[in-house]
């Protein structure tokens, strides 16, 4: 670990600032500056429009700059403003730290010590979830948080929910971010992760003072219920575009004969079984679960045997270029099964014409799905009797 001075040299050297946004916590933000100034030079504090004495004391400490707003506009605009601030300012990286003196300013060197070795990374403090005067909602909130993080981005970390950071400044300029309250802290590393900024932990320490001493701004109700809306918008944002956008993008020679060698050529599962996971996953891509297909296609080929990446692979035929044919075929499929007259001109909409559609729809795309997974699996057993070699047996 770094010493103090070195720290500092090292930090100022890397372009890093420390950010602490602060509502109402004139009890102990004076205590984290202090002992924050033995590791930084460079602090910026984002006053979120305090109503009790925070403002006078920020004004009494000398070396640190001072972001003020009347008022109070949540964690996530307080982060945003800093972070901001910290960008135009000149610097590379910022790391953010809690003003309730929760985090302990001598994990500043192991932030310092792991962007050192892997520059414009995004780096989240883990916490030691049993630590003592830890409250068991916080356990829950961030595995809650961990398991949608992997569902967004394929990223597997251990904890989401910490507020001590280090952000690549330059990295996430012109993001987008639609959340403004404790829910931005899981909306900005999905966007960076989905942006290809590397995403990781590092150990740090935790206080959590007794329960009678605790100072939270947290609202269990309604920021929870904000977050899980968040976690929702962000997984259909994952599976109808980030998973297929990056599936494209994988789409290399050498990736194409990899997963060909390794998946359909040399695998120990026999030709009808391969053809019967090609056949599902086509299936799955098809019938109408927007948002879901692929995580459908995963779960149901395990319970029914069949090789998981082939059927994941395979449903990814709901990509956006296939989405139009898909939607045309389905809805004259259906139209056609019922007897009736597909819906196309927009002169044609009433309530209940939509209703019509989409009952068209509904029964066109399990249709086309059948028929389309059938066909599938009926080529992809031809193809692998004829190109295929003899199965790997043990």
């Amino acid at each position: 670990m770094e010493q103090q001075p070195t720290c500092r040299a090292h930090m100022k050297s890397l372009g890093i600032i420390v950010v602490i946004p602060t509502y109402n916590n004139a009890g102990t933000i004076a205590s984290v500056i202090a002992d924050v100034k033995h590791y930084a030079e460079d602090i910026l504090v984002v006053n979120d429009g305090s109503t009790d004495s925070t403002q006078q004391i920020l004004a009494s400490i000398e070396g640190i700059r001072i972001y003020h707003y009347a008022e109070n506009r949540g964690k996530g605009h307080a982060l945003k403003c800093g972070l901001k601030e910290a960008y135009a300012l000149g610097f590379r990286y910022a790391i953010t730290i809690d003003s309730d003196g929760q985090h302990y300013a001598d994990d500043l060197p192991r932030f310092v010590e792991r962007i050192a070795e892997k520059p414009d990374s995004l780096l989240i403090g883990a916490r030691n979830l049993t630590a003592e005067n830890m409250p068991s909602k916080n356990t829950f909130a961030n595995r809650f948080s961990n398991f949608w993080y992997r569902v967004e981005t394929g990223i597997r970390l251990t904890d989401t929910q910490s507020g001590y950071r280090l952000y690549p400044l330059a990295k996430l300029q012109n993001l987008r971010l639609i959340t403004s309250r404790y829910e931005f802290e899981v909306e900005i590393i999905v966007r960076a992760a989905w942006r290809g900024v590397p995403v990781e932990n590092i150990p740090i320490k935790v206080y959590y003072p007794p329960e009678g001493e605790r100072v939270s701004h947290f609202r269990p109700l309604q920021d929870f219920t904000r977050i899980s809306i968040l976690n929702t918008f962000l997984v259909l944002i994952a599976f109808l575009c980030y998973y297929p956008w990056r599936f494209l993008r994988s789409l290399t020679r050498e990736n194409i004969r990899n997963f060909f060698d390794k998946q359909l050529i040399h695998t120990a599962d026999s030709n009808l079984r391969m053809a019967a996971a090609m056949g599902w996953g086509v299936f799955c891509g098809i019938i109408p679960l927007w948002g879901y297909q692929m995580i459908f296609a995963a779960l149901s080929a395990h319970f029914l045997r069949l090789n998981k990446i082939v059927a994941v692979v395979f449903s990814n035929v709901s990509i956006p270029p296939m989405i139009p044919i898909i939607l045309f075929g389905s809805l004259w499929l259906g139209a056609r099964l019922f007897g009736e007259e597909m819906l196309l001109s927009i002169d044609q909409i009433t309530f209940e014409a939509v209703a019509d559609s989409l009952k068209h729809y509904l029964v066109g795309s399990c249709a086309l799905a059948s028929v389309a997974g059938l066909v599938v699996a009926v080529a992809g057993w031809i193809v692998m009797l004829v190109c295929r070699r003899k199965p790997i047996t043990e």
